[in-house]
C-alpha cells in the first residue's frame, strides 16, 4: 500500500496530525533544526561570497539516519514544518538532505493544526520558498558574523563569556538608555487645583483648568495662592453643559507581539513562557473525549487578520450567547502593521465552541489562563463597541474656570467579554442632574502639589512594545533576546522592572564607541526592513550581508588595536556558608546557570557549591532538613540536606503541617489549578483538594 511521509518539527505536532491522516500517512518529527552552522568556528566564507558551512547538528545523526530510511519506503514526502522564515530553512535542509528536487511540490503549509486545514494543505502542495530560505539564511549569518567577530573582542578586552548580538546588543542600549533618562532626570512642579462640589446628597469634583476659557498650566504655590484669593468668596455657577455618545472600540485579535504584552500584564508571564505555553496550545493538548487536539492557530504571526470561516463561527456564537446587539452593523475590520504577512492569521482558538470552562480540567493552570486570555481577545474582538453617555461640565468662579466629567456604562459591547488595558477608564463616573445657570455649593478648594516623574524603567511588556515599535528584531525572537541579556548579566529584573547592570553599560558603551551601527536603532530596524525585501525577492540575500560586513570588517581591527583592557569591579556578596575546604565565607557568583556559591581564596581553592533553597519542613527519615533541588535535566525535586548520608527525595513539595491520621509527611501535587494535598505513608488514605 503506498505510503506518504509527513515531516513536522515536534513529536507533539506529529501525534496531532497522525490523528487526522490514518494509516497511508507516517508523521515523523525532525525535532526542530538539523542542520547549522558549527560552534566551534564562524563557519561563513566571508572571501566567497558569505557562504555557509552547515554541519547536522549534533545527536541528530541517529534522527536523519531514520527520516531517509523512511523517506527512501515513502511515494510522496511532504515537508509540514512551521510556516515562517525558521520553517522554511528547516524544510529546506530537509529536502537537501533527503535529496528532494528543488521543483518538487514537497512543502505544506498551515497556520492551524485541524483536519479541514491539514487535508486542505495536502491539496495545495508547493515548492520550497528559496525567498524565505535566503531571509533566514542571511538573517543566521548576520547575527553569526556580529555574534563571532565581535564577542572576542569583548572577551579579551572585559570578561570571558561576553557576547555581542546583532539585535541584543540594541535592546540592551534601549534598556541602558532609559536608564540614563531616570538618572539625568530633574523633576518638575506643578500643582492641581480640585474643587470638591456638593448637589443635595451627591459630591463630585471639578478640576481648574484656567482663565476666561483659556487653559492655564499651574506651576507653583505662588500661582495657586493668587488663584485662591481671588475664589475667597466666589460663586460657582453652571456656565455649560455637554452630553454625547463615546463609543469604545474593541481590541483586535492577538499578535505575537500584543500577546506576550498582554500576557505580561494580565498574567504576569515571561515572553519565553507565553511562547512556550502557546506552542503547546498550538501543536497539540489531549483533550478529553477528542484526544490530541491544536487549539489555537500558529503563535508567531504579526497579522491581524482572520478566516472568513472563523469570522462566521464567532458571529453565530456571539448571536447565540449575547444577542444580535452584540453583532457589530458592518464586518469588523483590522489593519496590520506594513511588514505583516497577510498569508498569516491573528492568533485565534481553532475552534470557538471549544470555551476554555468547558477544557478547563484537559489544561494546567498556566495552559488554561493563556488559552482563556486568547479565546476571550478573539471573541471580543468580533463584537460591538462599548457605548458610554459622556457629560462634561463647565464651571465658572468670577473668570476662572473649572471642568467635571461624567461617564455612564449605555452598551456593555466587547466589555462584556474582555477587559482592555485602560480599566481604570471604563469605570463609570456619575455626575448628578445639572442644568446651566445652576449655583454650586463649594464644600472644599483642594490644593496639590506635583512632580513631575522620570520614564519607568521597560518591563517585559514594554520593551516587547517598544521593539515592535521601533522595527526592531521580529516577535518571534523577543522572548529568546530578553532571556539572553539578563543570562549574559548584562540586565537584571527586579520584580517586573528591567534595568542594566554596571557590565551591560560598560559593554554597551563599548560597543557605542567602536561598533555604532550595532547598537543604533535605526539601522537595526533598517537591516530588518531588508530582510523583509529578500524574503519577497526585492533584495539579494548576499549584496544585504556585505553591505552590513565591509564596514565592520575594518571597525573589528580598529578595536583590538584600539581598546584597552577594562576592569570591571562588581560587588562581592557575602553569604553565611563557610568554606567547608579552607573555612573562608563564600561568595555569591553569578554563572551561565544562575547564581552558586564560590570560596573567595580562588585560583588556591577552587571550592563551589550550589546555592540551596531551603524548605521548613523536616527530614522524615533523618530529622535534618528539606532542601530544594535540581536534577540534571532541570527539573525540580526534594531532598534532605543531610545527602548522601540520607537518601530522602520526592518529586513533590514537602509541606510543614503533619498528616492527621498517621502523623506522616505531606506533600502538595499541584495540576490544572488545584492543589492535591497526600500522605506520603503507602498505608495512609489520607488526602485533600484545595483551590
Amino acid at each position: 500500500m503506498a505510503q506518504s511521509l509527513v515531516i513536522v518539527e515536534s513529536p507533539a505536532k506529529a501525534k496531532t496530525i497522525s490523528k487526522y491522516l490514518g494509516k497511508n500517512f507516517k508523521v515523523e518529527a525532525s525535532m526542530g533544526h538539523v542542520r547549522d552552522l558549527p560552534k566551534s568556528q564562524t563557519g561563513i566564507d566571508t572571501e566567497n561570497n558569505y557562504q555557509p558551512k552547515y554541519i547536522t547538528i549534533r545527536g541528530k545523526g541517529k534522527l536523519l539516519d531514520l527520516l531517509k530510511k523512511e523517506a527512501k519506503k515513502a511515494d510522496k514526502i511532504y515537508l509540514a514544518t512551521d510556516p515562517d522564515r525558521e520553517g522554511e530553512a528547516i524544510s529546506w535542509h530537509l529536502s537537501t538532505i533527503l535529496g528532494l528536487a528543488p521543483e518538487d511540490r514537497c512543502r505544506i503549509e498551515f497556520h492551524e493544526i485541524t483536519k479541514n486545514a491539514i487535508k486542505d494543505a495536502l491539496k495545495h502542495p508547493r515548492v520550497v520558498n528559496k525567498s524565505l530560505v535566503d531571509a533566514q539564511q542571511a538573517r543566521r549569518i548576520l547575527d553569526r558574523l556580529v555574534g563571532y567577530e565581535i564577542s572576542p573582542i569583548l572577551w579579551r578586552k572585559i570578561k570571558w563569556g561576553l557576547s555581542a548580538g546583532r539585535v541584543q546588543s540594541v535592546t540592551v542600549r534601549l534598556i541602558c538608555d532609559r536608564e540614563k533618562e531616570i538618572k539625568d532626570f530633574i523633576p518638575k512642579e506643578y500643582w492641581s487645583l480640585t474643587g470638591h462640589f456638593k448637589k443635595n446628597a451627591n459630591k463630585f469634583d471639578g478640576n481648574f483648568y484656567g482663565y476666561k476659557d483659556k487653559k492655564i498650566t499651574l506651576d507653583n504655590a505662588k500661582q495657586v495662592d493668587k488663584i485662591l484669593e481671588d475664589l475667597s468668596k466666589a460663586e460657582y455657577i453652571v456656565k455649560d453643559i455637554k452630553k454625547q455618545e463615546k463609543k469604545k472600540n474593541s481590541t483586535p485579535p492577538f499578535t505575537t507581539s500584543t500577546l506576550q504584552q498582554e500576557a505580561n500584564r494580565k498574567l504576569n508571564f515571561t515572553t519565553k513562557k507565553t511562547m512556550s505555553i502557546a506552542q503547546q496550545l498550538y501543536e497539540g493538548i489531549d483533550v478529553k473525549k477528542e484526544g490530541s487536539v491544536g487549539l489555537i492557530t500558529y503563535m508567531r504571526t504579526d497579522s491581524v487578520k482572520i478566516s472568513e470561516e472563523a469570522e462566521k463561527a464567532a458571529a453565530l456564537y456571539i448571536e447565540n450567547k449575547y444577542g444580535k446587539e452584540y453583532l457589530p452593523e458592518t464586518k469588523k475590520v483590522y489593519k496590520s502593521k506594513g511588514s505583516a504577512q497577510e498569508a498569516h492569521e491573528a492568533i485565534r482558538p481553532t475552534g470557538i465552541d471549544r470555551h476554555p470552562d468547558e477544557i478547563k480540567d484537559s489544561l494546567s493552570s498556566d495552559q488554561y489562563k493563556l488559552y482563556k486570555l486568547i479565546w476571550t481577545r478573539f471573541i471580543a474582538s468580533q463584537m460591538k463597541e462599548a457605548i458610554y453617555d459622556t457629560i462634561s461640565v463647565d464651571i465658572m468662579a468670577k473668570d476662572y474656570n473649572f471642568k467635571a466629567n461624567g461617564s455612564t456604562l449605555k452598551f456593555p459591547g466587547f466589555l462584556n467579554v474582555y477587559k482592555v488595558e485602560e480599566e481604570a477608564e471604563d469605570e463609570e463616573n456619575k455626575l448628578p442632574e445639572l442644568c446651566v445657570g445652576e449655583k454650586l455649593m463649594l464644600e472644599k478648594m483642594e490644593p496639590l502639589q506635583h512632580f513631575t516623574q522620570p520614564p519607568s524603567r521597560y518591563n517585559e511588556a514594554t520593551l516587547v512594545r517598544t521593539l515592535e515599535e521601533n522595527g526592531i528584531g521580529r516577535p518571534s525572537t523577543y522572548a529568546p533576546i530578553i532571556s539572553t541579556i539578563i543570562d549574559r548579566g548584562y540586565v537584571e529584573r527586579e520584580k517586573k522592572n528591567l534595568f542594566p547592570t554596571e557590565l551591560g553599560e560598560v559593554v554597551t558603551e563599548l560597543l557605542k564607541e567602536y561598533f555604532k551601527d550595532i547598537v543604533d536603532a535605526d539601522f537595526t530596524a533598517g537591516m530588518e526592513r531588508k530582510l523583509d525585501e529578500i524574503e519577497v525577492g526585492k533584495e539579494n540575500w548576499i549584496k544585504v550581508v556585505d553591505e552590513f560586513y565591509t564596514p565592520i570588517r575594518s571597525q573589528i581591527k580598529f578595536a583590538e588595536e584600539t581598546i584597552e583592557k577594562i576592569t570591571i569591579n562588581e560587588p562581592i556578596e557575602v553569604s553565611d556558608v563557610p568554606c567547608d575546604k579552607c573555612g573562608q565565607m563564600m561568595i555569591i557568583k553569578k554563572g551561565r546557570f544562575g547564581k552558586f556559591l564560590a570560596c573567595p581564596g580562588y585560583p588556591e581553592c577552587k571550592n563551589t557549591k550550589p546555592i540551596v533553597e531551603e524548605l521548613d519542613v523536616e527530614c522524615p527519615k533523618c530529622n535534618g532538613k528539606i532542601v530544594v533541588r535540581k536534577s540534571k535535566k532541570g527539573k525540580i525535586f526534594y531532598g534532605c540536606a543531610n545527602y548522601p548520608n540520607c537518601n530522602f527525595v520526592s518529586w513533590y513539595k514537602p509541606i510543614k503541617e503533619k498528616c492527621p491520621e498517621c502523623s506522616q509527611l505531606l506533600i502538595e501535587k499541584t495540576a490544572k489549578g488545584k492543589k492535591e494535598i497526600k500522605c506520603t505513608n503507602e498505608e495512609c488514605s489520607y488526602k485533600r483538594i484545595e483551590g
